[in-house]
C-alpha cells in the first residue's frame, strides 16, 4: 500500500468535512482495501465511517424499507421485517459474496462503488429506490451513471436508501463461482408504477431492460419474457462468459424470476 493518514470521525458532519479536504470514505472496505493492496487506489487520507453515529439500522413501514448506509449485508438478510416486506431484498443480501463479506460489506459502500456486477444496484434500480445523502435525495434512475460512476458529488455521503415495498419481486443471480459476483443478475419487481427489470453483471453498469418491462407489463408470464429479443452487442464479453451467453442468461433469469413470482 501507499502511505496514508487515518481518521475515524463520530459524526456525519465531521466525516463530510474531512472528505471535503480530500479524504476517501471507508465503509465495509470490501472494495477499497483490496484496491489499495494492489496499488490500484492510493487515497492520501482514509475517513472511516464505522464509528459515525446513526449510519446503521433498518426502519420498515407498510410503504417502504429504509436501510441506513452502514448496515451490513448480513443484517439485511437476517432482518425479519425486511424478509416480510421485501423477501427478494433479504435474499439478495444473503447471497452476496461469502459470510465474511456479508459480515463487513455495507449497502452504502456497494452503491457508492457501483461495481458492474454488484447485486445491490439491481435491487435499488429494480425497486425504484431513492438514495438519501447528506445533501439531497437521488432517484435510482438518475444515480447509476456508468462503470464505477454515480451521481454522487465529491465528498457527498450516502446516509440511507429508501426502498418502496413492491407488490412482488424476485432476484435471480447466475454466479461467477470464484468471486460470487453476478455473471448476470436480474431483479424483477411489480411496483405501483408497473414492472421494472434491472440487470447487473451484463453491462458496464446496472441497467433497466425496456423491452422486458414492456412485454411483462402487457402479460406477466414467462412466455412473454421469452419472446423478447435480448441484444448482445453492448453486453460484456470476457473469459467467464461471452456477450451472447450473457444475453441468454438475461432472458432465462427473467423467465425464472417471473415464474417464481407467480408461484
Amino acid at each position: 500500500m501507499y502511505a496514508f493518514t487515518y481518521e475515524a470521525p463520530g459524526t456525519a458532519a465531521d466525516a463530510a468535512a474531512l472528505a471535503g479536504q480530500g479524504g476517501q470514505y471507508l465503509a465495509g472496505g470490501q472494495s477499497l482495501l483490496p484496491s489499495m493492496r494492489l496499488r490500484l487506489a492510493q487515497p492520501g487520507q482514509i475517513v472511516d465511517l464505522n464509528r459515525v453515529e446513526g449510519l446503521a439500522g433498518i426502519t420498515v413501514t407498510a410503504q417502504a424499507v429504509e436501510i441506513r448506509a452502514m448496515t451490513r449485508h448480513a443484517d439485511v438478510a437476517a432482518n425479519p421485517q425486511v424478509q416480510a416486506a421485501i423477501p427478494a431484498l433479504a435474499e439478495l443480501a444473503g447471497g452476496i459474496g461469502d459470510r465474511q463479506v456479508r459480515a463487513r460489506g455495507t449497502l452504502g459502500g456497494s452503491l457508492a462503488n457501483n461495481d458492474p456486477a454488484a447485486c445491490y444496484p439491481s435491487a435499488v434500480l429494480g425497486l425504484g429506490a431513492r438514495i438519501i445523502t447528506d445533501r439531497r435525495e437521488i432517484a435510482a434512475d438518475d444515480f447509476f451513471q456508468g462503470m464505477y460512476a454515480t451521481a454522487l458529488d465529491s465528498g457527498e455521503l450516502i446516509t440511507a436508501v429508501r426502498f418502496p415495498v413492491p407488490k412482488k419481486a424476485a432476484y435471480l443471480k447466475f454466479k461467477q463461482p470464484a468471486s460470487r459476483f453476478a455473471l448476470v443478475g436480474v431483479f424483477v419487481a411489480q411496483t405501483q408504477q408497473g414492472v421494472r427489470v434491472a440487470v447487473t453483471g451484463a453491462g458496464l453498469s446496472v441497467f433497466r431492460h425496456a423491452g422486458l418491462e414492456a412485454a411483462l407489463n402487457q402479460s406477466f408470464t414467462p412466455d412473454a419474457a421469452a419472446q423478447v429479443l435480448i441484444d448482445h452487442t453492448e453486453l460484456n464479453s470476457d473469459l467467464h462468459a461471452s456477450a451472447r451467453y450473457r444475453a441468454q442468461l438475461i432472458s432465462v433469469q427473467t423467465q425464472r424470476a417471473v415464474s417464481q413470482m407467480l408461484g
